[in-house]
């Protein structure tokens, strides 16, 4: 089953669009647990004290296209903000669409393959055999970051090292273009944008 990829980012949104990103990512995690899904995070370089400004979450596992459906959209936290005693908004929004990481990618490897550290591992899961007896899944740490990606959907531990290697690479260029302004428009949901949705979570913190 190939892996799901979901862009999680709190658009042009102040601080405390950021604390609930955060909190999001850890609902996030406790819910994957829950259906038995594999779950991988990637936030965006040098978060603050608040959180991230976005993420890219992987889903992997039978339940992996359910949850993710469940989350794709607007999603609003209400609290109190913490940052600001006394601010009378209470709503702050954040977005949860689905990528493909292969559109984002170049053919041509940019990543200084001298910052990636490899590990095999047992594929396990769907595909036979010959991936559960085999160390066919590779896992890609970018270190610089602390980035990190699994890929065990080839059979090949070679495919599956440049199948890594095309992801983690993708997923630095998404992080990357949080810089330019019109990257943010075409990548992520802008905050009017997430606040004009009809949210498809409400979370009180």
């Amino acid at each position: 089953m190939a892996d799901i990829h979901l862009l999680a980012t709190s658009g042009n949104g102040p601080a405390e669009c950021r604390v609930a990103l955060r909190s999001l990512l850890s609902i996030l995690e406790r819910e994957a647990q829950a259906r038995d899904c594999e779950i991988e995070m990637a936030v965006s370089q040098e978060p603050d004290r608040h959180g991230p400004v976005s993420a890219i979450v992987t889903l992997r596992g039978t339940g992996a296209s359910t949850l993710a459906a469940d989350y794709c959209g607007s999603i609003r936290f209400i609290f109190k903000s913490k940052l600001r005693p006394g601010h009378k908004r209470q709503n702050w929004f954040v977005g949860v669409k689905r990528i493909e990481l292969a559109d984002t990618a170049n053919e041509t490897t940019t990543v200084n393959m001298n910052h990636i550290r490899f590990e095999t591992l047992r594929a396990g899961g769907p595909g036979g055999q010959h991936q559960n007896t085999t160390d066919s899944a590779v896992r890609a740490i970018h270190v610089p970051t602390g980035i990190t990606v699994m890929c065990r959907d080839e059979r090949s531990q070679h495919r599956n090292k440049a199948l890594a290697i095309r992801r983690l690479q993708a997923i630095l260029l998404l992080l990357a273009e949080r810089e330019s302004q019109n990257a943010k428009t075409a990548l992520f949901l802008a905050n009017k944008e997430l606040e004009r949705g009809n949210e498809v979570k409400v979370f009180r913190l």
